[in-house]
């Protein structure tokens, strides 16, 4: 009963950010522009605003959950550490791996709409390279590729590739007989045809590919780290601060992470929006 006593401020200030955001979605509010950006922000700001209060009203060991102001201090105190992870795990695993497997999903993806019979053959190895768990092929790409970030872009090479692939196969298959007869009708070829016509019908299959594998990438970078990695990035510090129960430390590193991935999502979609404004999901 105590506890619950405790607790009641943490209900009190959750119910009162959620009551705010209900008023603001009010009455046709969503369509408004700065009201689709303060709920979302309301929002994390009342899980973090609970959590920070459960945590020192229940008085929870550092060890098991530290604060979100711990967080932030382990964070901001280690920024130049934090760096050196980001650019190893994100921009040298992750990023470079995303480029390559989408590279290669897109070249496979044109074979199979140029020669049908070859994705009869080739779309069973994709799907089986996708099944693959990535904590069984971590461990052999380390081998292979050292403990550089080279093993790290291999394993999200594997990760991507098979949604590039089906998002991109399918893409090229939207559009219609009438648009392939008027591109025949001014005597265009397949490959004119497919830069002029079906690639730009494929743009919006290749971003919504984007925007999953991204997701993807980071998740394959940082869990490759586990099995192998130099003395920095997002994986090995997760790992090696858990072992010396250094939690503000992990939730760190999660965060670079987090922050990460959703920079990227966001980045992208905002690219989408200006590459296919002329697509009906990107219409109002």
């Amino acid at each position: 009963m105590t506890t619950l006593i405790a607790l009641l401020p943490v209900l009190v200030v959750w119910l009162s950010l959620w009551a705010l955001n209900l008023a603001l979605t009010g009455d046709g509010g969503w369509r408004k522009p700065w009201v689709r950006l303060a709920v979302p922000l309301i929002f994390g700001i009342t899980i973090l605003i609970v959590w920070q209060m459960t945590v020192r009203t229940l008085d929870v060991p550092k060890v098991i959950l530290p604060a979100p102001t711990e967080i932030a201090a382990a964070f901001l105190g280690n920024l130049r550490m934090m760096w050196g992870d980001f650019v190893q795990t994100i921009l040298r695993g992750a990023f470079s791996g995303l480029a390559i497997g989408t590279l290669a999903a897109l070249a496979v993806a044109v074979l199979i709409d140029r020669y049908p019979g070859l994705g009869r053959g080739l779309m069973p190895v994709a799907s089986f390279m996708a099944a693959l768990p990535i904590v069984g092929t971590a461990p052999i790409f380390v081998m292979w590729y050292g403990f550089g970030w080279q093993s790290k872009a291999a394993v999200v090479v594997v990760m991507v590739f098979f949604p590039m692939l089906v998002n991109i196969v399918a893409g090229l298959q939207d559009t219609t007989a009438m648009q392939r007869d008027q591109m025949r009708t001014w005597a265009a070829g397949y490959w004119r045809t497919l830069t002029k016509l079906r690639l730009p019908a494929a743009l919006p299959f290749i971003f919504n590919g984007l925007k999953i594998s991204s997701t993807l990438a980071m998740i394959g970078a940082i869990v490759a780290e586990f099995f192998g990695s130099p003395t920095e990035g997002v994986g090995f510090r997760i790992s090696a601060s858990n072992g010396l129960l250094k939690l503000d430390m992990v939730w760190s590193a999660i965060l670079v992470g987090a922050l990460a991935g959703s920079v990227t999502y966001a980045l992208i979609s905002w690219i989408e929006r200006r590459v296919t404004f002329w697509h009906p999901s990107q219409r109002g």
